[in-house]
């Protein structure tokens, strides 16, 4: 029973790995088809080794952990998180008071919240200094429980433009941001700070092809870097094996984006029919964050959370994202999961299943989008996203069937990543 986990284990427990066997009630060992029920799930050494059907005896010393009772998937992908932080009304505030050790350390804790509520993989797209990559290296030698992280290091913004981190500041605070903090005006360097962002670490290459909500200027949300410059990032980003994921929430970024080769839209909140077909046309994956635009919404309507400017862009952005999922989604647009966790709160990543299901998705689809398609973004459907022979076992169990009611995403009782077991 799920009792014998939650009685054994204590919060964030690891338990390493070596060879476990899962009794597993209902296994959804591939998205997209029909789970099924009384199968053992053998793992060794990290990795899936046998899918059998029954409930079988393990040889003497094998650990078997009884899942008869829940609902057992693989582990959830979020292609869309800002790891080291997490938004309050004293965010601009926090920005000049907080080192970045500070930072780290907060991000062990969202890092842990989030593998708890059972994603065992992440894209950060967009963490100032180098917090991001000191927890994404500690996770990966086991010194913190986490999930695996792709990171991105600093979101590249012109001058001005979204992620230029000196929005509303006086002057004499902060140097003239430059390529290390991935503010970058022209051709030559845009291919600068891409190569410094690679130098520091980043397995992704993060764009704001348009203006944002949050950032601290009436700018807008349309189009803010060049054509120029969105190809000269992107064709640098590729020579360097690096996939670009475009911040985009204007029709007119969204598409300069999409023509200059980028491989995500995170957003897309305005996108109209001709960027739909653009998305057909290269193949490249919406990434929607659903939750951002409501999170957004809701902090829009306490009185003095956001400056002015702000403010008319959450009333403007977030009420529409749920439409433009809803068109990509009947155009036949690949759509892999994001949240943008980090505006929204660590941990409650899952509020987004929901969301997505009000924009026309059936919760197969949604699971796919979470799983297949976002380790197809991530270039690692070799190694996660189903759970077949030889693949990482990510693995993760709820009480509650999601195919019946996606709220039942919020009740992750199970966590495995790499064959290592953790549960609240």
């Amino acid at each position: 029973m799920l009792s014998f986990l939650l009685a054994v284990l204590p919060i964030a427990a690891p338990v390493s790995a070596g060879e476990t066997w899962l009794h597993c009630g209902r296994l959804l060992a591939v998205p997209g088809s029909e789970p099924v029920s009384e199968v053992t799930l053998v793992v060794r050494d990290g990795r899936v080794a046998e899918v059998l059907q029954g409930y079988l005896l393990a040889p003497s010393g094998i650990e078997i952990v009884d899942l008869t009772g829940a609902f057992v998937m693989p582990g959830l992908i979020d292609c869309h998180t800002h790891i080291t932080l997490e938004y309050s009304r004293d965010v601009r505030l926090e920005r000049v008071e907080r080192s970045d050790a500070d930072q780290a350390i907060r991000a062990v804790v969202f890092a842990e919240r989030t593998l708890l509520a059972g994603f065992t993989t992440i894209r950060d797209v967009g963490s100032s200094g180098d917090a991001v990559f000191a927890l994404r290296d500690a996770i990966e030698e086991g010194l913190v429980p986490g999930p695996r992280i792709l990171a991105g290091g600093e979101s590249l913004s012109p001058s001005g433009g979204h992620s230029d981190p000196t929005h509303g500041y006086r002057e004499d605070l902060f140097e003239l941001p430059a390529a290390a903090l991935g503010v970058c005006d022209g051709v030559a360097e845009c291919r600068k700070a891409v190569r410094v962002q690679v130098k520091r670490g980043a397995d992704v290459i993060k764009l704001t092809a348009t203006g944002g909500v949050l950032s601290a200027t009436n700018a807008g949300t349309a189009q803010q870097f060049f054509e120029d410059e969105l190809e000269a990032i992107v064709s640098t980003a590729h020579a360097l094996g690096r996939k670009v994921a475009a911040h985009a929430h204007g029709a007119d970024g969204i598409k300069a984006a999409l023509r200059a080769g980028v491989d995500s839209i995170e957003h897309g909140s305005f996108l109209d029919p001709e960027a739909v077909e653009l998305f057909k046309e290269t193949g490249a994956y919406l990434v929607p964050t659903l939750l951002a635009g409501q999170t957004v919404v809701e902090m829009a309507r306490e009185e003095g959370y956001f400056p002015a400017a702000v403010r008319l862009k959450a009333r403007q952005v977030g009420p529409v994202m749920i439409g433009a999922l809803g068109m990509a989604h009947k155009a036949g647009v690949n759509i892999a999961f994001g949240t943008d966790s980090g505006v929204s709160r660590h941990g409650d990543n899952w509020r987004e299943f929901p969301l997505m299901e009000k924009a026309g998705m059936s919760a197969m689809e949604i699971l796919v989008t979470a799983t297949i398609n976002a380790a197809d973004l991530c270039d690692l459907s070799d190694q996660i996203g189903t759970l077949e022979q030889g693949k990482r076992a990510d693995v993760i169990a709820l009480q509650g069937d999601p195919l019946q009611s996606l709220d039942a995403m919020q009740g992750v009782v199970f966590v495995m990543r790499d064959g290592v077991i953790y549960t609240r």
